[in-house]
């Protein structure tokens, strides 16, 4: 099985557009989101996006949300920034449902995701739990939210999200990873169905021989 998309994708592809300058794309967050869910995209790529915030906003409380977004991003400041144009975790995530269900509903796209693409990792819940616990760079809070996303929400989400706080950490301090972790994110990756470009996007942070 393959899914949609060989790179990331979901919230977590979301994510990756918010970086430093995410504003040159829309004065608020809102508009940023609008902006990237491009008309030319595929359903299943906004399929994907909605699916992942409903299930963080069902399963998670929304300070759990805020540090997980805070960890898997880079634009600087806070919940609290003005420029974002919303105050929690919730509105946001609420934010985001609301402009993919009007993308969807503009394009009168009544499908739903098959395949590899409902992969939620169930049955490995216990391996990812592992890994999140197993990254000790990443600060407890970050490991206690992402802990909870594998618990309450799907282990596919939440090693998705641990793979972006991974990222994101080594953009701004000095943590490595471990061939022997790497080789293991790689595993799950794998039986996850994940496309060639996703896990290897840390593969920077690997401690060379």
């Amino acid at each position: 099985m393959k899914r949609f998309d060989d790179a990331d994708f979901g919230l977590t592809w979301l994510t990756t557009m918010f970086h430093e300058d995410w504003t040159h794309n829309g004065a608020t967050g809102a508009e940023a989101v609008r902006y990237h869910l491009d008309p030319d995209l595929e359903p299943a790529a906004v399929l994907a996006v909605r699916r992942d915030a409903r299930s963080l906003l069902d399963g998670l409380d929304t300070a759990t949300i805020e540090t997980l977004w805070q960890a898997a991003t880079n634009p600087g400041g806070t919940f609290l920034d003005p420029r974002r144009g919303f105050t929690s975790g919730s509105a946001w995530l609420d934010t985001i449902v609301h402009l993919c269900d009007a993308w969807l509903a503009a394009r009168h796209v009544d499908t739903v995701l098959t395949g590899a693409d409902t992969e939620d990792g169930a049955e490995l819940r216990d391996a990812v739990l592992v890994e999140i616990d197993s990254t000790r760079f990443l600060p407890d809070d970050i490991r206690r939210a992402l802990t909870r996303c594998a618990l309450r929400c799907t282990p596919d989400l939440a090693f998705r999200l641990l793979l972006r706080a991974i990222a994101e950490t080594g953009h701004r301090t000095a943590a490595r990873l471990s061939r022997e972790q790497y080789a293991r994110l790689c595993v799950l990756g794998s039986a996850l169905h994940y496309g060639q470009f996703l896990v290897p996007e840390v593969e920077y942070l690997v401690d060379q021989p």
